[in-house]
């Protein structure tokens, strides 16, 4: 089977506790699922498709290794360590958050790693395309600015503008006409069903930032709506994944990424 040149990072999708921390949680497990990336390792389950595939076991909601390593609690309520969920809900009894030296432990054995492991796996000589998955909510989050609003059906972020042309005083992590090929090829699978946004809600994440910065290769942040494969009601407790929802869902996304780099490979090498 032929293995494209991309990196697909999968940062969301664990729910894994560690031991260090598993007695000061108070998260049920119900709602470390719903406030993690819900069913993302299956949605984006490209492993022998790809060059390069990494996820992690770990909730979110202990280490988000889409935040940068500095943003802590209390000052980063939402940061790489979670003092409260999207909807201010606790993570930890008593409005708590674990010691620093747990953090740091914490950091060093999840964080660290992952970030290493990605920056290994960009080789130039074998990526030509990054990725980082994700979903997200229907509606904004009482945290998020887009708060109360509808979300469209697929979000792809290049810290650009809703053209995907680089910001005045910032970077972009993927050229436009790139991110334009990519949004085309994903309203091809999914224009019928709703929105294909460019930047809006979410314009990327540490990892595409920072991973760009590092070695220049393109990276795009995707979200996609789980009203495409779960039922729910809001809460962690009225969520429902419907998995032959969730497999043909992914089978769309592997479709639009082959289709925009098959195109965008002919483009490079005519």
């Amino acid at each position: 089977m032929r293995r494209y040149p991309f990196l697909v990072s999968v940062p969301h999708g664990g729910t894994r506790v560690p031991e260090e921390v598993s007695e000061l949680v108070c998260l049920s497990e119900a709602e470390l699922e719903f406030y993690s990336d819900p069913a993302t390792r299956a949605l984006y389950q490209f492993h022998d498709r790809v060059i390069s595939f990494l996820d992690t076991d770990i909730s979110r909601m202990i280490v988000d290794l889409n935040r940068a390593p500095y943003h802590l609690p209390p000052r980063h309520p939402d940061g790489v360590v979670k003092q409260k969920t999207v909807f201010g809900t606790p993570v930890y009894k008593n409005g708590s958050v674990p010691d620093i030296r747990v953090i740091h432990r914490l950091l060093m054995e999840h964080y660290f790693p992952y970030h290493a492991a990605v920056d290994q796996l960009l080789d130039p000589s074998s990526i030509a395309f990054a990725f980082d998955c994700h979903s997200m909510l229907p509606h904004g989050p009482p945290s998020h600015r887009d708060a109360g609003r509808d979300r469209p059906l697929i979000c792809l972020g290049n810290n650009g503008d809703v053209a995907g042309k680089q910001r005045q005083g910032s970077l972009s992590t993927c050229p436009a006409e790139w991110m334009q090929a990519l949004a085309a090829a994903f309203r091809k699978e999914f224009g019928s069903k709703g929105e294909v946004a460019i930047n809006r809600p979410f314009s990327g994440g540490f990892i595409t930032n920072a991973h760009f910065w590092h070695k220049g290769i393109p990276w795009v942040q995707i979200e996609v709506n789980r009203d495409l494969y779960e039922n729910g009601d809001g809460t962690s407790t009225g969520s429902v994944i419907r998995q032959e929802d969730l497999l043909f869902t992914g089978t769309r996304i592997w479709t639009a990424l082959c289709s925009c780099w098959d195109d965008l490979d002919c483009a490079i090498h005519r």
